[in-house]
């Protein structure tokens, strides 16, 4: 009754949000009426499962991209909000730093088991099941009101939000042709890297005007949105997931490529997500750089990764995964070597560098990931992989840098963490990479 409504008084808007039933922008959305005449002849020259060009499966994907950024929003949101926290509750800094641990905890272990929720509600389902779990975890956190109910809270919305990579590179990687997945991924990947950018100003927008509890509940209400569009208007994900069974976890143990990208991730993420936790105190405690300038460093740094990560699907597209992960791992290495060794006039360019070379990491990291098992068993490899490649690269390798900051030199650190990536990139050619099952799939005649 809406969409009849809505063509028929705003034909105007309609074709604006979701153009015509052949328009290659369109966003995938079936309805009945005049435009059902186009869509079936459509859907005779190429199904509606069919991998497709990227052009043509635009508006899917930026539904994914909104469903990503709303759950990356509503995750990244906490870590701004906790000194508004550490004041209300009255935490220590332990108890606050406890509750990110939490966070990511939650977000790993359901990760691991995403298997069993898509095997049984498919990948569309998982997706929108997410979105509604994420507003219903973050409605806890800003309904509690002890330390304890806030953390249960943190649990269950890394929880919610874990299940939600495995399906969406499934469906991505159903959406588009192989020779595509390497832009598709590094779209699928602005959501982060905006995440990034504008979380802490989003937050500190909407703390002038309302609490922490009305800004998380509204995040929250906005991931639950953007989760009902998808399973009203989405497309692609129509298929169930594969379980982490003995099975199927033993098939994916036994290749040598799994344990080659489960390592390549660890490190990834660590360059990453790893260095930059730990940059604004290296800065503050052993460059001497005031806070305020640490801190906004950092923070611009990431702005120009939203063009490089297109550049870098090109280039896992272009280059392929294997050669484009060589040289991201090469200058990661040495670009993170160089920030324990530059002096301070130096530094901000390094560090520009170096966050632009470990974030276009992720495209080529994905599509070879993607090319690990078979279509069925791809979220599995995906479940197994980032849970443990969190937990080292987001975890650990900070941690590590803490320690030898903690022993006097923050820099060995970051000299050894950038040792181990130039390793790294000559184990790369090791490993061996499926072509993209997307493409050899059965096809009707004539497409």
């Amino acid at each position: 009754p809406f969409s009849t409504s809505m063509r028929k008084f705003c034909p105007w808007a309609w074709k604006c949000l979701f153009g015509s039933s052949t328009d290659t922008w369109s966003w995938g959305c079936s309805v009945k009426g005049r435009g059902e005449g186009n869509m079936k002849a459509s859907n005779e020259l190429r199904g509606d499962n069919e991998p497709a060009s990227l052009r043509s499966r635009m508006g899917p994907l930026l539904f994914l991209v909104g469903i990503f950024f709303s759950n990356i929003l509503a995750r990244f949101a906490l870590t701004p909000m906790m000194p508004v926290l550490e004041r209300e509750l009255q935490l220590g800094h332990d108890e606050a730093g406890s509750l990110v641990f939490t966070l990511s905890l939650g977000y790993s272990v359901l990760l691991l088991g995403s298997g069993f929720i898509s095997r049984r509600l498919t990948h569309k389902g998982t997706i929108v099941a997410s979105c509604g779990a994420v507003c219903g975890a973050a409605t806890l956190v800003a309904s509690s009101h002890g330390l304890w109910g806030i953390r249960i809270g943190f649990f269950l919305v890394g929880m919610a939000a874990g299940v939600y990579l495995p399906s969406a590179i499934a469906t991505i990687t159903e959406l588009v042709t192989s020779k595509d997945w390497g832009k598709a991924i590094a779209l699928h990947e602005l959501a982060p890297n905006l995440g990034f950018v504008l979380s802490p100003l989003v937050v500190e927008m909407l703390l002038r005007w309302m609490t922490w509890r009305q800004s998380l509940i509204l995040f929250g209400v906005l991931c639950l949105g953007m989760g009902l569009v998808f399973l009203r208007f989405g497309k692609g994900g129509n298929f169930p997931g594969e379980a982490s069974n003995i099975g199927t976890v033993r098939v994916i143990f036994s290749d040598r490529s799994f344990w080659i990208i489960m390592i390549l991730f660890c490190l990834g993420i660590g360059a990453s997500f790893g260095v930059y936790s730990m940059l604004p105190l290296y800065l503050v405690a052993e460059k001497e750089v005031e806070r305020t300038w640490a801190n906004t460093w950092v923070g611009l740094s990431r702005v120009p990764t939203l063009v490089m990560v297109f550049a870098a699907g090109w280039a896992a597209d272009h280059l392929g995964p294997k050669r484009t992960m060589r040289g991201v791992f090469f200058l990661s290495g040495v670009s993170t070597v160089l920030l324990s060794l530059v002096p301070g006039s130096w530094f901000v360019p390094v560090v520009f560098l170096q966050c632009l070379c470990a974030t276009s990491f992720f495209p080529a990291g994905f599509a070879a990931l993607s090319r690990i098992g078979s279509p069925k068993t791809k979220n599995v490899a995906v479940s197994l992989t980032m849970p443990i490649s969190i937990l080292v690269g987001a975890g650990m390798v900070p941690a590590g840098i803490g320690i030898a900051g903690q022993w006097g030199s923050f820099g060995a650190g970051f000299a050894a963490l950038g040792a181990l990536l130039l390793m790294a990139a000559f184990a790369i050619p090791y490993m061996e990479l499926a072509e993209g099952y997307s493409e050899t799939r059965e096809r009707p005649p004539g497409a």
